[in-house]
């Protein structure tokens, strides 16, 4: 690699901090708080990871996703997912089509939503597993396979689920195998008095924010592919998997708690996505290699939805919050 490439990377890696403050700026326009979502929802983003968002009806879910989709200039789709959804309404039908001049009669294929940059699955859980893995071949392979031809889908490509953690009547749980896709598992919280204060009074004038678009599309891609080159540290790798490692009832460096209180660990695409994501959180933040506290910063959003209490876990009231807290302290 000529040292002219070189240094434009690392000039476009000195810009990134800048940009993503200026994402921030924009999105704040909108909406107000959430600032550690927002982070988190970015470092997934330019990792090319996928998130699954937990929270009460009302907290903006949506209108950040559509927002972020807005300051980047990027193609958003909300899919509702109700009881009823098919897979084809996903990812798209085919239909009979007449050529008038000649009377000749063709299937063509009509691309459902799951053609968009950013893809917002609301409720997902509240459609059968049929269903809900429709997504999995996109969300892997940015690819959909129907009427027997795949499509490639337009990249950059983001999924963001949401579930609603106080009604689990008529849901369906996700599958271990599907779960395992998203990169960050968030929960968003209520907002603070003051914030509320202040979402409130922004919510209820007559002033409607005008946002700039920030990047676009191409250079998502090329931020996305440069932030892989990141160099990482050996001791910084092996932290992020003895983490990973330490998550396994079955390793022989599992804390006796972990033995205890967990049926099943993380598995190799949690050390990948720690990994990732501490590459990015730094560069986010203006530095050009990642250290163990960035791994620490990433660990709880990656380990949430990937280690499965038992038993004894939840009749001693101990959350898997609990237990990755724990976890990180003891590898402090």
């Amino acid at each position: 690699m000529s040292d002219r490439v070189v240094s434009k990377e690392v000039e476009m890696l000195e810009r990134l901090a800048e940009v993503y403050e200026k994402i921030l700026r924009e999105i704040h326009k909108v909406i107000i708080g959430q600032d550690e979502i927002i982070h988190q929802l970015l470092i997934a983003l330019f990792s090319k990871g996928h998130c699954l968002i937990i929270g009460v009806p009302g907290l903006a879910k949506t209108l950040l996703i559509n927002t972020l989709a807005e300051v980047l200039d990027l193609k958003f789709s909300r899919i509702q997912f109700t009881p009823d959804l098919m897979p084809s309404d996903i990812t798209g039908t085919e239909i009979i089509e007449e050529d008038l001049s000649t009377g000749r009669k063709q299937f063509r294929f009509i691309k459902g939503p799951i053609f968009a940059n950013i893809v917002l699955a609301d409720e997902i859980n509240r459609t059968p597993p049929k269903t809900q893995s429709a997504l999995l071949e996109a969300m892997q392979e940015y690819r959909v396979t129907a009427a027997g031809e795949t499509f490639r889908l337009e990249e950059p490509f983001f999924v963001l689920a949401t579930q609603n953690p106080i009604e689990q009547e008529g849901t369906y749980p996700l599958p271990e195998a599907q779960l395992d896709r998203f990169m960050f598992n968030l929960w968003i919280d209520y907002p603070s008095f003051a914030d509320e204060v202040a979402i409130v009074k922004a919510t209820t004038s007559h002033i409607l924010p005008q946002l700039d678009k920030v990047l676009n599309r191409e250079e998502i891609l090329r931020y996305q592919q440069l932030l892989r080159k990141i160099p990482v540290a050996d001791h910084v790798v092996e932290y992020a998997v003895r983490l990973v490692n330490r998550t396994r009832p079955a390793s022989s460096d599992a804390p006796r708690f972990i033995k205890e209180w967990i049926n099943w660990g993380a598995g190799p695409r949690a050390s990948q996505y720690l990994i990732l994501g501490a590459k990015t959180r730094a560069a986010l933040e203006g530095r050009f290699t990642p250290q163990e506290a960035d791994v620490r910063a990433c660990a709880v959003a990656v380990l949430r939805h990937r280690m499965i209490p038992n038993f004894n876990a939840e009749a001693e009231g101990v959350s898997v919050l609990d237990i990755i807290r724990r976890l990180l302290d003891e590898m402090a």
